[in-house]
């Protein structure tokens, strides 16, 4: 991953415009890439690099200079803050539905949480200098930044007021939950020290809040390093908080990016999410 990144701000080689963004229409799991025009997208493709990336896995430290900018594919990123006392706890988790450092386009400036994958996956990168280069000439792509950056807003805002008020076992069945909603599979390539990142718990209360998932059928297993899940009863479990904020940022890409059509946005927006078969909440 590292000598992937070397080597993209290393590379200064341009590629076909045209096979490349055929080839991120085609194939790109990006929502905000797929939101763009051809045109627009054909800003920013000469100059992606594709890396993936493994658990575990920082992409961005805290202190660290925004750069390069990542549009995942796939997997999963948490968004991690840094307490005086050594502890971290999650802020947002963000998937092929955003863009990591976008916020760069406001101009060179250092991040303020550290960026962990929790699940594997790839990303295409750009230099920031180039990301902000197209972003002043695209009306397109400021519109898919502006999108982005009120939907991290509103994630914020949700998981402040969900870590203030609600329980253990309601705040990590939201998080499985949105795990789920970037893993293809009822199996969640997810660690118990990883799930106590993301609640901001201890080890030991993920240990007694599984004990109690398990119970209400909501986690049928887990072991070393995966959680399997009952969506249907997980969603039974998790505060209001996952619904209400799933379904406000569902409605607005469906309703202020450009693609996909509005008909078919529902059906879109539920395989974006990787849960082709689940409706979004009304």
């Amino acid at each position: 991953m590292v000598n992937e990144i070397d080597g993209f701000r290393r590379s200064s080689a341009a590629r076909s415009q045209e096979s490349i963004v055929t080839a991120h229409r085609a194939g790109t799991g990006n929502r905000l890439l797929a939101a763009l025009p051809p045109a627009d997208l054909g800003l920013l493709t000469p100059y992606f690099q594709k890396v993936s990336f493994e658990p575990d896995a920082v992409l961005v430290r805290s202190d660290d200079e925004l750069d390069p900018v990542y549009f995942p594919h796939s997997g999963a990123i948490a968004f991690m803050l840094d307490m005086p006392d050594g502890q971290t706890v999650a802020t947002t988790l963000m998937g092929r539905e955003g863009a990591l450092a976008s916020f760069s386009v406001l101009g060179p400036s250092l991040s303020s949480v550290t960026a962990i994958a929790r699940v594997a996956g790839k990303a295409s990168l750009i230099s920031a200098a180039k990301f902000r280069a197209a972003f002043e000439q695209s009306a397109a792509i400021r519109n898919v930044v502006q999108v982005h950056a009120r939907s991290v807003l509103l994630q914020l805002q949700h998981v402040a007021a969900c870590n203030a008020l609600h329980r253990v076992d309601g705040r990590m069945a939201r998080w499985l939950l949105q795990l789920h909603d970037r893993v293809p599979d009822d199996r969640l390539p997810v660690t118990q020290e990883a799930l106590a990142q993301l609640v901001g718990v201890r080890r030991t209360t993920v240990t007694l809040t599984m004990s109690k998932l398990r119970e209400a059928g909501a986690v049928p297993s887990d072991g070393r390093g995966f959680v399997e899940i009952d969506r249907a009863r997980l969603e039974k479990v998790a505060c209001d908080c996952y619904s209400l904020m799933q379904r406000k940022i569902d409605r607005m890409y469906c309703e202020e990016l450009a693609a996909p059509p509005p008909a078919l946005c529902e059906q879109t927006l539920s395989a974006w999410r990787g849960r082709a078969d689940v409706a979004v909440p009304r």
